[in-house]
């Protein structure tokens, strides 16, 4: 995989010179188109022998291109802030939007192979972090993003002859980093688990190129090159290519009954039972969030409901047990500006709690596949593939040790009518009922339909779905705090 970045390419200064010019120019119109049309980000990973170019190459392009236009970013070891909060996070907050580029240094698969080599991980864990690199930049392609991966290559000879060159002359020997002397005894190491990566990681939507790093000139213009034939490629296109949706229903009943339909919604407390169970419930919530068991967990609660079907009054029964230090609440609107400008998920994972802390989202990620699906916002294309992205998104909360809750509150049409009449009547709850939540009831089978696929599809062992039978609203407001204690109780058990 590495031969021919090892035979010694290199250019004569005459050639650097005269193709230079040329190269910067276009590729300066190239990055302005890029923030014209602001279709898509273009993301840069740099990863590979130490020594062999990467910093050199990132000086040179923000030298070529705008560099207002760039965002570098580096990634050590991981601060506090990002060791609280799963893995990627650090990653997800920082991605261009679109019409920009960043270019990261030390990426996610630099932590893989640092791990590796130094026995962190074993091949096993090495895998999974490959599948993970892998999902993530297939969902960050689906939703537009232009990724070029850059591994740059020194052979074992070149490595040493670098580095007693630089050790020899006194101008220059501070630029040998405690990094290249450990690389240069961890070489093949390196090199053969980093060929594992290459070779599982390289796709047709985010591929690999291998540039030999030891001539200057020739890993500029290779690198320049690259990025700008793919860039114009990318920009000519008038739409990303996008994988075709299966043809067949997400989930079809022969008896038009699904989960929704078999609730029993005759269920309720009286009003003397109702604040005994609400007053309990509370405290015991008050107790967990207080036990030092908690600061080895976060937690996610998720409201989603019919309209009229008490989230609000549910959200702050819970917050209700709490001092306000102890949660924030996440409500979710139609996205911003910026958050257009970004993957779907971005603007969810920037709200992830760190340990010790809970966050309840009113509406959450999974409006894709509710009314994004239903009122026609995003392609079919969009909404199916968001199941498996949401998957892996729960799932990657779920490994960093945050409780994931997840409720379904559920009402009836004439429960629904009533509570629409009874809000227009009240003038302090008119705010509450506006032409659109008229509307979503002429979709009511569409939406009952896209809720029984989201279950189906979404509610799993690690993250289940609780559905709430809200028609009486005493007995949903109970069952949600009984169900948010026991799944922290359950968690605290599983963490002994």
């Amino acid at each position: 995989m590495f031969e021919s970045a090892e035979i010694g390419h290199q250019i004569d200064k005459e050639t650097y010179e005269a193709a230079v010019p040329e190269l910067r120019e276009a590729l300066l119109q190239a990055q302005f188109e890029l923030r014209e049309q602001a279709r898509f980000p273009l993301i840069v990973l740099l990863n590979g022998i130490e020594g062999a170019g990467k910093g050199e190459t990132v000086r040179l392009l923000n030298e070529w291109m705008d560099p207002r236009l760039i965002q570098v970013e580096t990634f050590d070891l991981p601060s506090d802030e990002e060791l609280a909060r799963p893995p990627y996070w650090r990653y997800w907050r920082r991605l261009p939007p679109k019409g920009r580029t960043g270019i990261f240094f030390g990426n996610w698969y630099s932590q893989m192979l640092q791990g590796r080599i130094h026995g962190r991980i074993d091949d096993a864990q090495l895998d999974q972090a490959i599948d993970g690199a892998e999902r993530f930049e297939r969902m960050l392609c689906d939703e537009g993003a232009l990724i070029f991966k850059f591994w740059f290559h020194l052979s074992k000879q070149q490595m040493k002859a670098r580095l007693k060159a630089l050790q020899d002359d006194p101008l220059y020997s501070w630029r040998i980093s405690p990094l290249d002397w450990q690389q240069s005894k961890t070489y093949d190491k390196f090199v053969r688990h980093g060929e594992r990566v290459l070779r599982r990681t390289s796709r047709d939507y985010a591929p690999w190129y291998v540039v030999e790093g030891a001539d200057e000139r020739y890993r500029s213009l290779t690198v320049g090159r690259i990025l700008l034939e793919g860039l114009q490629a990318a920009l000519q296109m008038k739409e990303r290519p996008k994988r075709q949706p299966h043809a067949a229903p997400v989930a079809a009943s022969i008896d038009n009954r699904g989960l929704v339909d078999s609730l029993d919604m005759s269920q309720a407390l009286d009003k003397e039972t109702y604040q005994q169970q609400l007053l309990s419930e509370q405290a015991r919530l008050a107790r967990l969030l207080s036990d030092k068991r908690m600061r080895r967990q976060a937690l996610v609660a998720v409201f989603e409901g019919n309209d009229a079907a008490g989230k609000g009054g549910a959200i702050r029964r819970v917050a209700g047990a709490l001092d306000p230090r102890q949660y924030r609440i996440v409500p979710v609107a139609a996205p911003t500006e910026e958050e257009q400008a970004q993957p779907y998920l971005w603007r969810f994972w920037r709200h992830i709690p760190a340990r010790g802390q809970f966050s309840m989202f009113d509406r959450s990620w999974y409006g894709r596949v509710l009314v994004e699906r239903v009122e026609g916002y995003c392609s079919q294309a969009d909404w199916l593939r968001a199941y498996g992205e949401i998957n892996d998104f729960e799932e990657q909360l779920t490994d960093a040790g945050v409780v994931v809750v997840k409720f379904w509150m559920a009402i009836d049409q004439q429960t629904q009518l009533e509570r629409f009449k009874a809000r227009e009547e009240t003038s302090f709850k008119r705010f509450k009922i506006t032409g659109d939540d008229w509307r979503n009831r002429d979709k009511w089978s569409l939406y009952v339909d896209a809720v029984n696929d989201m279950v189906d599809r979404t509610s799993t062992e690690i993250a289940p779905w609780t559905l709430i039978e809200a028609n009486d609203k005493r007995f949903a407001r109970v069952k949600v705090l009984r169900t948010i204690n026991e799944a922290l109780e359950a968690a605290f058990e599983r963490s002994r």
